[in-house]
């Protein structure tokens, strides 16, 4: 009796004539790897739609209060005073672009929940990123940087409650700016100071939002990497990261400087009921000055370094800051609340 001959049945034989066993993993491997190479292409594509819906729907969920809130501000103008509704819409305002700072960060960051709270409730910066994140440290503030906030603390104080009471009162414009000035120091360049010394005391990643203004060189760096910080970084992310490449870094960098005095025409103009546009016109006269530096021309000028560049960003800068704080603000708005708090 002769060997059985045994026939592959037909779910045995090989495609293209590859009835040599051997020969099956040559054919076979590649295609395992083109199924598994698809399999990964449509499971990356899936988790990227999931990830862009879950974005777009933080998104939406980190707009609202941005909406609301200033909304509602503004339909009760009429029952407050000027300077509490202007108190009351930079809040709103304030709290729907701190809520959309936090909403982009949180699930970007692994954090706790006591971190959240504290970037809600006790910084004023926008950098949520860094401030959630426990992995960095800030360097210990010194002795005498806790002396330099405190003295600017201390001139703020000074300015609002003894100088502007001794301007006398026919020269009502001159006492409001001063009681200004004398607020923006006590708040934005010391108090706030102080909270950041505090959080970096205790190892967080908190920037003070004024960084040292006064040692910019040109207009750009005055604007970029020294002055209010916090709005500085919440406008790059949401405005200028994510434009710049398709308009260019000019056009971009252009609309945040609109986004800008709109929110101060916001807060400033309409609690006046008047000077309307006027600290738009400043914004955007910043941001064409910034364009100009920036520029072929700006560098033949000599407006990107040395004494022509500072005195070019000074006079910029400071020569039309009436625009932005305008007479009818300092007078229907900052003069009234100085009264309030008793500063006059």
């Amino acid at each position: 009796m002769g060997p059985i001959q045994l026939k592959p049945s037909s779910w045995m034989q090989f495609p293209d004539g590859l009835n040599n066993p051997s020969l099956l993993l040559v054919h076979c491997v590649p295609c395992r790897v083109k199924t598994s190479f698809r399999r990964n292409i449509q499971t990356g594509l899936n988790t990227d739609l999931q990830t862009a819906t879950h974005v777009s729907t933080a998104s939406r969920v980190g707009l609202l209060p941005l909406l609301i809130l200033p909304a509602v501000a503004i339909l009760f103008r009429d029952c407050m005073s000027a300077w509490l509704f202007m108190w009351t819409l930079s809040f709103a305002i304030f709290a729907g672009l701190k809520w959309m700072s936090w909403q982009r960060a949180k699930t970007r960051v692994a954090h706790d929940v006591g971190r959240s709270f504290a970037y809600l409730i006790a910084w004023p910066g926008m950098d949520a990123e860094a401030f959630l994140d426990p992995t960095k440290h800030a360097i210990k503030p010194t002795a005498p940087d806790w002396l330099w906030a405190t003295l600017k603390t201390a001139l703020g104080v000074a300015l609002l409650w003894l100088v502007a009471r001794r301007v006398p009162p026919q020269h009502d414009l001159i006492r409001g700016w001063i009681g200004l000035f004398g607020l923006i120091c006590l708040l934005h360049f010391g108090a706030f100071h102080l909270i950041a010394l505090f959080w970096q005391a205790m190892g967080i990643d908190a920037e003070a939002i004024m960084a040292k203004p006064i040692l910019s060189k040109t207009l750009s760096e005055f604007w970029g990497k020294r002055w209010n910080l916090g709005f500085r970084q919440l406008a790059h992310d949401l405005i200028f990261r994510p434009l710049h490449r398709r308009m260019g870094v000019a056009a971009a960098g252009f609309l945040v400087f609109v986004a800008s005095g709109l929110i101060h025409d916001l807060v400033i103009s309409l609690p006046a009921r008047g000077g309307y546009g006027l600290p738009t016109g400043y914004f955007l006269l910043q941001g064409l000055g910034v364009m100009l530096e920036r520029s072929a021309l700006g560098r033949r000028l000599g407006l990107q370094k040395g004494p022509i560049a500072w005195l070019f960003m000074l006079i910029l800068a400071a020569a039309p800051a009436f625009w932005l704080f305008h007479p009818p603000f300092v007078l229907r708005v900052i003069l009234p609340f100085m009264r309030a708090i008793h500063a006059l």
